[in-house]
């Protein structure tokens, strides 16, 4: 018998990354690795990057000076995804005991590349496919959940952003064709999935190859599989969201009702600076959209503060416009130059503290929004997916369709299944979650 092959995964970053990560142990197990839940025990390690957030690039080599430590006879190293994609070549000058560099559009070759590296090659790279479509194949996906899973539908971007490095590791906007993506769908709902979520950099500014339909009408037809109870997506783009996805969702009972709509600032000047292509008040035209369909859509977005030459009444637009929309949550960050973007080298940099302080000031008065948002459910019945459970709190942990969390209690000593549905009605309201006590099954509606 031969030494058996195996590899661990570490991964940072978006969900796409989680995906990604899925593709290459699919592959991996397929190849015939087994995987090891240490790296120490490891024939391969491999370390898929994410390059959207400051100093990526130094934390990438950090870890690998920590992986040094690992090295023996044998053992080899490999780095995949944005960072791979961003520094290339450069990786074997600063860590040359790493073997393979890969970008996220070349792990179709990924069969090829562990040939190569098998023989004892030494510094092998897969860095310049990204303008392929082929990246959707994901014959051997090997998925983390066994009742959610994800989509990748569109590929790159072709916004170009003044910050984000998206386009530059990521390639072109490329979508996938409508009937590949159903053939998916399918075969997940064969195989007992019943949460599926539709993922891309700009997920709503999908176009489908084959002309056959436009991003709504897929949402619907991916709700309307047969054994699909949930379906997601994410993130939309501002530029490209319509009325018809509203539609959609207001049509659809198995389309979520939450959408993911990032702002980044409220401030008409400061998104004219990012080459965001639109103003607060066209943002807020989309919000009103949503907010007047049939059914209450949970909103959620994505902040940046200290974008440079941001100032106090720029701020100011922004947490004024956290109290307009009243999200249900956001994700917000400092800025941070990375490189080949427009804003990197500017000279009207904000210092990091101060950054830091504008931070806090939109994280402090949204938390005082998500109070009250969340306050509304108190006493409302919610179907929960349970996801997990808390057994020191005897609670069970799952996430409504408005993608939040709910903890709650099942009052029997059999917890429900992983991945069951169940109505819960709300009892507790937090800032970032909501607490309730499961029902019956012949009481499970008003």
């Amino acid at each position: 018998m031969g030494v058996t092959k195996t590899f661990y995964i570490e991964t940072f970053g978006c969900q796409m990354n989680a995906h990604d990560s899925e593709k290459v142990i699919g592959t991996l197990e397929h190849e015939g690795y087994v995987r090891v839940e240490d790296e120490a025990d490891a024939g391969l390690v491999l370390y898929n990057t994410c390059s959207i957030r400051d100093k990526a690039e130094q934390k990438v080599f950090h870890r690998l000076n920590e992986y040094k430590r690992l090295q023996g006879e044998g053992k080899k190293f490999a780095v995949l995804g944005c960072v791979a994609q961003q520094e290339g070549e450069k990786i074997f000058e600063r860590a040359p005991y790493v073997s393979l560099v890969s970008g996220s559009a070349s792990y179709r070759n990924l069969p090829a590349m562990l040939v190569r590296l098998e023989a004892g090659e030494r510094r092998i790279t897969g860095l310049d496919d990204r303008q392929t479509d082929q990246t959707f194949d994901t014959e051997f996906t090997s998925r983390s959940n066994p009742h959610r899973g994800y989509i990748t539908i569109v590929e790159g971007c072709d916004k170009f952003c003044a910050y984000c490095v998206v386009p530059y590791t990521r390639g072109k906007e490329r979508s996938r064709a409508s009937n590949s993506v159903l053939a998916e769908a399918r075969r997940m709902a064969d195989a007992g999935f019943t949460e599926i979520q539709l993922l891309g950099q700009n997920v709503n500014s999908y176009r489908d190859p084959s002309g056959r339909m436009s991003f709504a009408e897929l949402l619907v037809a991916v709700g309307q599989i047969a054994g699909i109870r949930r379906v997601r997506f994410t993130t939309s783009h501002p530029r490209d969201f319509t009325r018809e996805i509203v539609a959609a969702i207001d049509a659809t009972p198995t389309l979520c009702d939450h959408v993911h709509l990032p702002v980044q600032s409220g401030s008409t000047e400061v998104l004219r600076q990012m080459a965001r292509e639109y103003t607060r008040e066209w943002y807020l035209e989309r919000i009103s959209w949503i907010k007047a369909a049939k059914r209450e859509i949970s909103i959620t977005s994505d902040i940046i503060v200290g974008f440079p030459g941001e100032t106090e009444q720029d701020l100011e637009d922004t947490v004024t416009l956290l109290e307009e929309v009243g999200y249900d949550a956001i994700f917000a960050f400092k800025y941070s130059p990375r490189p080949n973007t427009p804003a990197t080298g500017r000279a009207d940099l904000i210092p990091d503290e101060e950054k830091s302080r504008r931070l806090q000031v939109v994280l402090d008065r949204q938390r005082e929004i998500q109070r009250k948002a969340y306050a509304r459910h108190l006493g409302q019945v919610m179907e929960v997916m349970v996801e997990g459970y808390n057994h020191s709190r005897a609670q069970v942990t799952g996430r409504s369709s408005q993608n939040k969390t709910v903890n709650f209690t099942v009052g029997q000593p059999i917890l429900p299944a992983m991945g069951s549905y169940l109505p819960v009605r709300i009892t507790q309201t937090f800032p970032n979650s909501l607490a309730g006590e499961a029902l019956r099954g012949d009481d499970d509606r008003d």
